[in-house]
């Protein structure tokens, strides 16, 4: 009998093949193009974040009521001569706000308005030209991910809202007895922006990893955390409105101290009977000393929450919300500022944009806390 090596193959070769590899579900779905629709999010939240601050520096400026129509087509276009210039001052002295504020001005003093307030309107039609094309792309060539067509859409349809109730904000400034807009229309007009500001946030993050990745990182998450995130960016939200209405009736330019106003904890004026309810957005009293003490109570819980994030057992969550904690102290900081020198234009917006820093961030926090990223003994994988 013939010999037979020692690590001779004795089975059938076909039958010891191993077998090919095959994905799950998740993984065969069609995975659309993730990364284009991330960046293009992401030039949105930059446009958005422009147009916050834009939409700051023309309130700041007074300038919000110098165009008095609304035109979403022909608007686009700015006055090209004297005349449509002349025609354009001449439908702003109609309205209380130049009778009342501005009856000095002449023609060079609107035009220093008027281009505030075209550009925030300008720059919200190409937020829409931006958004539409985007989405028409992705969705005539199919590359929308499975699922996220609604919430695309869904995006387009809010940043319409929002056009929509811009026009209702000026609207209420035009009206007999007004001189400026209503501060519950612009603490909604500003509302919807940090809408659109989160989901854009959220979505970005979440197309940053593959839905496989999420599922597996989801069982992972930490529910508790997630909680109490959730309740921080309500809060954050609510404070944004609360400094919306603020800012509606220039209350931050009305108590100058700190920690008191007009030294006093709690301002004598803090309720007008005259006006009853409408206290809560006209009184400046009560508005400035709402938003500072929601102010405090964000900070006390953004650092109980801090404090939570440190026990996690994921590294880049931890860090995570170590920088939203950084970010609360530095819109603290802003604020007070602001408060002490009566809000000038750079603190103003400079307070603004914190908030859209600080919103960003603790919805970051959220995310890390629902989709830890694995850890191993090399380091992190993403």
């Amino acid at each position: 009998m013939a010999k037979r090596p020692v690590f001779e193959e004795v089975l059938d070769p076909a039958a010891t093949s191993r077998p090919v590899a095959t994905t799950g579900m998740i993984d065969a779905a069609p995975r659309g193009a993730r990364r284009a629709i991330r960046i293009w999010l992401m030039v949105l939240f930059v446009m958005v974040l422009a147009m916050i601050a834009l939409g700051g520096a023309t309130r700041l400026t007074g300038s919000g009521l110098s165009i008095t129509e609304w035109a979403p087509v022909t608007g686009t276009v700015p006055p090209m001569s004297d005349a449509e210039w002349q025609a354009e001052f001449e439908a702003y002295k109609q309205i209380p706000q130049y009778v009342e504020v501005n009856p000095d001005m002449d023609l060079a003093g609107f035009k220093q308005i008027y281009w505030w307030e075209w550009a925030h309107r300008l720059l919200g039609r190409m937020i829409g030209l931006v958004w539409a094309a985007g989405f028409l792309f992705f969705l005539a060539t199919k590359r929308i991910p499975t699922g996220w067509t609604p919430r695309l859409l869904g995006l387009g349809a809010l940043g319409g809202l929002q056009g929509a109730i811009g026009w209702w904000m000026v609207s209420s400034g035009l009206a007999e007895g007004m001189t400026r807009v209503a501060s519950y229309r612009l603490a909604t007009h500003l509302g919807i922006a940090f809408v659109i500001l989160g989901l854009i946030v959220w979505y970005a993050l979440l197309l940053g990893r593959t839905e496989a990745d999420l599922l597996r990182a989801r069982r992972a998450g930490e529910p508790k955390l997630f909680s109490m995130s959730t309740g921080l960016m309500h809060l954050a939200f609510v404070q944004i409105l609360i400094g919306a209405l603020v800012a509606g009736i220039d209350a931050g330019r009305t108590y100058t101290g700190w920690p008191t106003m007009g030294g006093e904890w709690i301002p004598s004026l803090i309720w007008d009977p005259a006006l009853g309810w409408r206290n809560l957005f006209e009184n400046p009293a009560l508005v400035q000393f709402v938003h500072r003490m929601t102010g405090y109570l964000l900070a006390v819980f953004a650092v109980v929450v801090w404090l939570r994030a440190r026990r996690s057992p994921h590294p880049v969550t931890r860090g995570a919300f170590t920088v939203m904690l950084v970010a609360v102290a530095v819109q603290v900081a802003l604020g007070i500022m602001n408060v002490i020198h009566a809000s000038p234009l750079g603190l103003a917006l400079a307070h603004q944009l914190g908030a859209v820093a600080l919103f960003s961030l603790i919805i970051r926090g959220r995310h890390h806390a629902r989709f830890p990223h694995e850890t191993s003994v090399r380091g992190t994988i993403r």
